[in-house]
């Protein structure tokens, strides 16, 4: 239970970190290049990714290549919806993308429906509503602002349900995880280096020591968060559905706790009704998960 609490602990960071660096004046695509080499240099260290299976036939090149982008836009579109809806309601959007991700394995990976999960589907469903509602018009000012607290948090929701799915493609070929994340850490990198290098070369942006060093915090942040997960996993092997509930649960809880009181952001009404949804979708879906 310690790596799962240290985990919960590493993913809601990430969100703390990057708000911190933002109230700084920190540029957000050099935090995110630095992200990206601390999580690769970590991922080569650690998981000792058996690159040479990448060789084999039938590995999902398309896939992998997707993750590649996918995954620093996904970084840059939390960024900005922490800076403008929030620690909480973003935290929150991240973990409810399982909900997408399961209606995907219902219909494309062959995943049995039941009651359980189709309830926590449902349930999931409104709570993305209550997560992402907007503010009355002029509490938050104005129209551009008020259409970026929702679509911002629901972007990060499809942008991680579409990690997940591309994941579990990547999986079913046979790809090996550590593997295909060193592939899309080091895709990511040379893709964030390139766009970083033609804003410095234009004139838009300039080197930032500072933000390069908050990015390796980050990313050894972010990808502490993926290890301590896989090393709950190993240490729970006959309980995933336990590990799975605690870890979403527990980020939801805190990230809300830390944007509320450390933060000072402002939930509505919808909002905290769209977080106590999202609570008891994530345990309907987990208890489904333990009996099936």
């Amino acid at each position: 239970m310690s790596f799962l609490i240290v985990s919960v602990l590493f993913s809601v960071l990430v969100g703390v970190l990057l708000k911190l660096a933002q109230r700084r004046g920190l540029g957000m695509v050099p935090v995110i290049l630095g992200n990206y080499v601390a999580a690769l240099a970590l991922c080569l260290a650690t998981l000792d990714p058996p690159l040479a299976r990448l060789r084999e036939p039938g590995t999902p090149w398309l896939a992998l290549g997707l993750l590649v982008i996918l995954l620093p836009g996904i970084f840059l579109a939390m960024a900005a919806s922490v800076r403008v809806a929030g620690i909480a309601r973003t935290d929150v959007a991240q973990r409810l993308s399982l909900v997408v991700s399961l209606g995907a394995a219902f219909l494309f990976f062959g995943e049995t429906a039941d009651a359980g999960k189709l309830a926590g589907l449902l349930l999931g469903l409104i709570a993305i509503a209550g997560i992402v509602s907007r503010p009355r018009a002029g509490d938050d000012g104005g129209t551009a602002v008020a259409r970026a607290r929702w679509l911002l948090p629901l972007t990060v929701l499809l942008g991680y349900a579409a990690v997940d799915i591309l994941l579990k493609r990547i999986a079913m070929a046979g790809t090996p995880f550590a593997a295909s994340l060193a592939v899309a850490f080091a895709g990511a990198l040379l893709l964030m280096i390139a766009v970083h290098s033609a804003r410095v070369l234009r004139g838009q942006a300039r080197m930032e020591a500072g933000a390069l060093l908050a990015g390796l915090l980050v990313g050894a942040c972010n990808f502490a968060n993926i290890l301590f997960y896989i090393k709950a996993h190993q240490a729970l092997p006959g309980h995933p559905a336990v590990v799975f509930a605690t870890m979403n649960l527990g980020v939801v809880v805190l990230g809300t706790l830390v944007g509320t009181f450390a933060f000072g952001e402002r939930l509505s009404r919808i909002n905290w009704l769209g977080i106590g949804l999202a609570i008891v979708s994530v345990a309907l879906i987990a208890a489904s998960l333990a009996h099936g």
